[in-house]
């Protein structure tokens, strides 16, 4: 047996094969949607095509058919990018107006584009690549079916009453007032064959505005996947619950916007639309249709909010009741889920500028609180009619006289218990004159004996006397100081040093020395102060005020004059024994002359700063 020989290849053979797998990188392939794609008659629908591994320039041409089902074999020439009188005569027409076009999105792909489609537009879709290789290798078309479904998307608002009743022909207009709920229905339902979802949105335009895309702006609106999202303005109410949409049965949808707004008046619509899955996975909207629901009117609070006062200029006694009453009026909602209201009284005195300080207030809650200033008053405020709200001060003062103004807020209410204020309004000024009592006081302080030393008691006087004024009237008087500081007066205010109230209760202060302070009612209309053990730090100038009290019928009191008595000057001298205690080493007849110099430098002195006071 003889040996074995290899087997040897032909030569030419690696190479064949080189240059077969060579030409398989670059064959030909032409790209269209997986089929069959659904869509709606009337709807337009687009087509991509791409071709790869194609030979020779960077931009390729397309071509595209149609076979339809009745002639499966009879393909119809639509369109092409490169032959303008490519277009069969069923395709012609609408390709000259543009309603059938072939849109280059780059050299080597493109998208078919039916604006709107016909029922004859169903069936096998060619895109055709004419070559440009070489060699005549892969596949230059690609073929995807089109099938058209009838439209039954139906799309309408919902009546207001109950089920069956029918909707107006045109559409309605509502009013609605600020604050309230703004609900609307609308009716979206489709009878498609095939397995699609809706898509339902509510949106609003600005009244008389034509109705597109660019003006409509999206309130709310259920996506195809269930989902509920807002539109950009919107979205903040919709995560507060104040914005809502539900789906109330097969077909009926209904959106309620809470706490309306001036911003929410125009024309509402709503809009559904029909979504499919394509064999791809990807969800493509197959139809759209809008309907008019209702032009809205939003009746805000502030051009409705207006306050009056009465009964008109008042002219009173002191001691007397003063009753204003104030009436809110407008086309407003009632107080309730949706608006609240507060009302308070201000006073200015008068000729001052502003609105002046707050007298009384009844809060949104129907709660009563006073103002700053008139803490302790009999003073009521209170709600008398719907909307008509009473201010009564028991006994009115003189202090009480002013411009009165009643203020009226309207707030509305969003989600939970939160009040956003919507509306103010004040009245016009309301006069009131309280008459003065007539009082006029008059003081007189004196320093007893006129000359006061240290360790003793410094004995301040003080006579009142008093013209005009109620029967009843009472008197208080108190004692103040002014401490001096490098011989001038200090700018600090005056301090108390003690005095008597009205109703003979004594009230103490600060004693600059610390020392103890004794004061008390030496006769009808007579005070006194006294300053035991007196020091050096109870050098000061000091003076009495004396006030008049007169107390109404409610028990109040109030201040009805007051005034001030002229300077008394207290400066505790030294005994002359005091000037003379120095040391012995310095000799008798040295401390005498030192003594006697000391007390004169001091009577000097002191006498000097009186000249100056």
């Amino acid at each position: 047996m003889g040996a074995l020989r290899p087997t040897l290849l032909p030569p030419s053979l690696p190479l064949l094969l080189l240059l077969m797998l060579g030409m398989g990188c670059w064959a030909r392939e032409v790209l269209v949607p997986e089929g069959p794609l659904y869509r709606v008659a009337g709807t337009a629908v687009s087509i991509s095509c791409n071709v790869t591994g194609y030979e020779g320039p960077a931009q390729q041409n397309f071509e595209w058919f149609l076979y339809r089902p009745e002639a499966p074999d009879t393909a119809l020439g639509i369109v092409s990018t490169k032959d303008t009188q490519f277009s069969y005569a069923v395709f012609k027409s609408r390709v000259v107006a543009g309603e059938v076009q072939v849109q280059r999105l780059q050299g080597d792909a493109v998208v078919l584009k039916i604006a709107r489609l016909q029922a004859q537009d169903a069936g096998i879709y060619e895109c055709h690549t004419p070559s440009t290789d070489t060699r005549y290798l892969g596949s230059y078309s690609g073929k995807v079916e089109l099938r058209v479904l009838p439209d039954v998307l139906q799309v309408s608002a919902a009546p207001p009453g109950p089920r069956g009743r029918q909707a107006p022909t045109s559409p309605p207009r509502m009013t609605v007032h600020e604050g309230q709920e703004l609900a609307l229905g609308c009716l979206a339902r489709t009878s498609t064959q095939k397995h699609t979802h809706l898509a339902v949105s509510f949106g609003r335009s600005v009244p008389e505005a034509p109705v597109g895309r660019s003006t409509l702006q999206e309130v709310v609106g259920i996506r195809s996947d269930l989902a509920v999202e807002a539109g950009a303005p919107y979205a903040e109410r919709l995560a507060a619950g104040e914005l809502r949409l539900g789906k109330e049965g097969t077909d009926r949808y209904r959106m309620v916007v809470g706490g309306a707004q001036a911003g929410d008046a125009g024309t509402y619509h709503c809009t559904a639309a029909e979504w499919i899955q394509d064999p791809d996975g990807s969800w493509a909207q197959i139809a759209e249709k809008r309907a008019v629901l209702a032009h809205v009117d939003v009746q805000t609070l502030s051009s409705q909010l207006a306050v009056t006062v009465g009964p008109g200029e008042r002219r009173i006694g002191p001691g007397e009741p003063l009753e204003l009453l104030c009436n809110v009026s407008g086309a407003l909602p009632p107080a309730g889920r949706h608006a609240a209201y507060s009302v308070g009284w201000e006073m200015a005195p008068a000729g001052a500028p502003g609105p002046g300080r707050l007298v009384a207030q009844l809060d949104t809650e129907g709660v009563g609180s006073l103002g700053p200033g008139y803490e302790g008053r009999h003073i009521a405020m209170e709600k008398v009619a719907s909307r008509t709200y009473r201010l009564r001060l028991e006994a009115a003062r003189p202090g009480d006289a002013g411009t009165y103004r009643c203020l009226a807020k309207a707030y509305v209410r969003g989600s939970g218990t939160r009040l956003r204020e919507a509306a103010s309004a004040r009245s016009r000024p309301l006069p009131v004159h309280v008459r003065e009592e007539g009082v006029v006081l008059e003081a007189v302080a004196w320093l007893a004996g006129g000359t006061v030393y240290r360790g003793e008691t410094a004995s301040l006087l003080c006579n009142i006397s008093v013209r005009g004024g109620p029967p009843g009237l009472r008197l208080a008087a108190s004692w103040w100081v002014e401490r001096p500081e490098d011989g001038e007066l200090s700018s600090v205010p005056a301090q108390l040093v003690g005095g008597v109230g009205q109703d003979g209760v004594a009230e103490l202060g600060v004693r600059p020395g610390g020392g103890p302070v004794s004061v008390e009612l030496v006769g009808p209309r007579s005070h006194r102060l006294r300053l035991h053990s007196l020091g050096p730090e109870d050098e000061g100038v000091y003076h009495c005020a004396p006030s008049a009290w007169v107390q109404h019928a409610d028990y109040s009191w109030y201040q009805a004059g007051s005034a001030r008595s002229g300077p008394v000057t207290v400066y505790p001298y030294m005994h002359a024994l005091d000037t003379l205690f120095v040391p012995l080493l310095v000799g008798t007849g040295v401390a005498l002359v030192t003594g006697a110099t000391v007390l004169g430098t001091i009577t000097c002195c002191f006498m000097k700063r009186l000249r100056k006071r």
